[in-house]
């Protein structure tokens, strides 16, 4: 399992995560980024694309 947090200071709901790792990052009704803290090691890669598009540099993997 890997961990993922969002400084949701820094986030500005762009959504380009969502593009990139659907199975962790979602924008809401109110189109507001959530995400699942944790994830598959499956996922290892789609998360680090998620982290890499991010304009606002908010997504990191936590060790």
């Amino acid at each position: 399992m890997i961990k993922i947090n969002v400084d949701m200071e820094k986030c500005q709901h762009y959504g380009q995560c969502v593009f990139e790792a659907p199975n962790v990052f979602k924008l809401n009704d109110d189109d507001k980024l959530e995400y699942h803290a944790t994830a598959d090691d499956s996922e290892r890669d789609n998360v680090q694309a998620a982290i890499d598009v991010c304009p606002m540099q908010a997504i990191f993997i936590v060790d």
